[in-house]
């Protein structure tokens, strides 16, 4: 059913080369601090360290976008820029091929960022990348002050980006897409994990991993609040019930699409789609670096 888009590299992406920490460090001069040598001597940071993280996203969103300024609490979300603005050219792209393969820019096209978190990342790139519109929700409401900072802090996005709170944990779209409203694309980071117990754990196997040792350590690197790391049944069933009630819109969206951590979820999705009579099913992957990621884009 599904049809499959293979990419590892996309070329619009502003963040696929080596990251020019003099450039950055220029932007953010407190960023300096967390720079080190590792052995090869090629310049980098400690990536387990959530404050270098966020100040390495803060910088690059203000060297490569603009943006005059970009924070976020203790303990959210902070996202890897790179893989997230993979996902927004690539959304771009599949709304190309209806429009002969020209990728549509400006205002009147309109994305809906489903738990865009206090980050904002989504509608963020998406306003200054291709000047498109975009709505983003969130059930926390911290979450949503802080975007909502965010946009205003940034003159040129407020035309551009609204933030709506989401009042009902069991629902995606309802509460959020007004009557008359519609959507080019949504875009979503779902919940990967079924419980907190799970999110540590996985955090703990990729320590290991990378480091080749074991830790105690609980701390998130990326950060990351209950609503955003973990959902009751985890990643498969946070899509399946976005799945089920995307065919109540399916006048008001043009492509509904979710980021879908676990491969192995991809075939049980695929079957919650047949049982809507979604009629295309897209799966593209993505690649930055070691890591590969995809989403699923599906309409009716």
């Amino acid at each position: 059913m599904s049809q499959e888009i293979k990419s590892k590299l996309h070329t619009r992406n502003k963040h696929n080369k080596p990251y020019d920490f003099d450039a950055l460090i220029a932007q953010t001069p407190e960023f300096a601090r967390f720079i080190t040598t590792n052995k090869y001597g090629i310049r980098t940071i400690n990536f387990f360290d959530s404050e270098a993280v966020k100040l390495l996203n803060k910088s690059l969103l203000k060297n490569d976008y603009g943006l005059d300024f970009w924070n976020i609490p203790a303990g959210y979300l902070c996202p890897p820029i790179p893989g997230r603005a993979d996902y927004i050219h690539f959304m771009a792209d599949l709304l190309s091929e209806e429009k002969s393969g020209e990728i549509p820019k400006g205002k009147e096209v309109k994305l809906l960022d489903v738990g865009t978190g206090a980050n904002c990342i989504y509608p963020l790139i998406a306003a200054m990348e291709y000047n498109w519109s975009a709505v983003g929700c969130d059930i926390d409401e911290t979450s949503v002050k802080v975007a909502n900072a965010i946009v205003k802090a940034n003159l040129p996005l407020t035309k551009n980006i609204a933030i709506r709170k989401q009042p009902s944990a069991n629902h995606f779209f309802k509460n959020i897409i007004k009557p008359t409203e519609y959507f080019a694309a949504t875009v979503c980071n779902p919940p990967f994990h079924a419980s907190e117990a799970e999110a540590i754990s996985s955090n703990l196997r990729k320590i290991k991993k990378l480091t080749g040792k074991k830790t105690t350590e609980t701390k998130l690197n990326f950060g990351g609040t209950h609503s955003e790391l973990w959902y009751p049944g985890g990643e498969l069933a946070f899509i399946k019930n976005m799945i089920a009630e995307s065919v109540n819109y399916a006048t008001q969206v043009g492509w509904f699409t979710s980021l879908v951590s676990k491969g192995g979820n991809l075939e049980n999705i695929y079957n919650a789609l047949d049982k809507v009579a979604a009629k295309k099913v897209r799966t593209v992957d993505m690649g930055q670096g070691n890591k590969i990621s995809r989403f699923v884009a599906w309409k009716f």
